[in-house]
């Protein structure tokens, strides 16, 4: 795992999630069209966030003339991944118990536990 994977911002973050949920490359479009309902900006603000995603090593920016394509180079489970050891660590002082305990009372369900009881069972975390 890529150690200089650090916590993005929300705007972000948001914009990094669309970028996640296209095959890539991905166009301004695509990204504008998927923020569009829960996310909307400005294009220059979109602009701007693709940018400083760029120059934190999370896209790659390939220009086509006036058009640009955006290349994922964080994978969404690297990142997830990265920021769950993050919260582990800081908030729950590396203590795994702690972590499942504050899990555990967030208002899962009985079948979220009982899924996650099974996918441990199964070796599939």
């Amino acid at each position: 795992m890529n150690s200089s994977v650090h916590k993005l911002p929300d705007a972000e973050l948001e914009v990094m999630q669309a970028v996640w949920e296209c095959t890539p490359p991905v166009s301004r479009a695509d990204i504008e069209e998927l923020l569009k309902d829960s996310h909307p900006m400005a294009l220059t603000t979109l602009l701007t966030l693709l940018t400083r995603l760029s120059e934190r090593g999370f896209l790659r920016i390939e220009k086509e003339g006036r058009r640009a394509q955006y290349i994922p180079l964080v994978a969404k489970e690297e990142y997830l991944a990265e920021q769950s050891r993050r919260f582990l660590d800081k908030l729950c002082g590396g203590s795994l118990s702690t972590f499942a305990t504050a899990l555990c009372s967030s208002g899962l369900s009985k079948e979220d536990i009982a899924k996650l009881r099974q996918l441990l069972e199964k070796g599939e975390l």
